[in-house]
């Protein structure tokens, strides 16, 4: 499913009238998603699950192709953990 396809959706369950409205409520989620994991807040979504930002420490890596040890640094990025809902849905 892509993006589009979540917009169609959510325009006819909320019975919006324009496909511009579903996709502006889809992107404003999204946003609001994106702007408090930069933040450093975490958002939960009860039956669905939890998105953070987690810090991954600077450690030592290896080129594959030549063998070079290299530096990678430090950096923040995204996790989502599945809420029970989530997972028992996919069963």
């Amino acid at each position: 499913m892509k993006k589009e396809d979540l917009a169609e959706a959510v325009m006819k369950v909320a019975e919006l009238s324009t496909k511009k409205q579903a996709q502006q409520a889809v992107e404003t989620v999204f946003d609001s998603i994106t702007k408090s994991l930069a933040r450093g807040e975490e958002v939960a979504v009860a039956g669905f699950g939890v998105f953070r930002a987690t810090k991954s420490a600077a450690r030592m890596g290896v080129n594959p192709k030549t063998g070079a040890k290299i530096q990678i640094a430090a950096s923040v990025r995204p996790k989502f953990k599945a809420g029970k809902a989530l997972k028992e849905a996919v069963k």
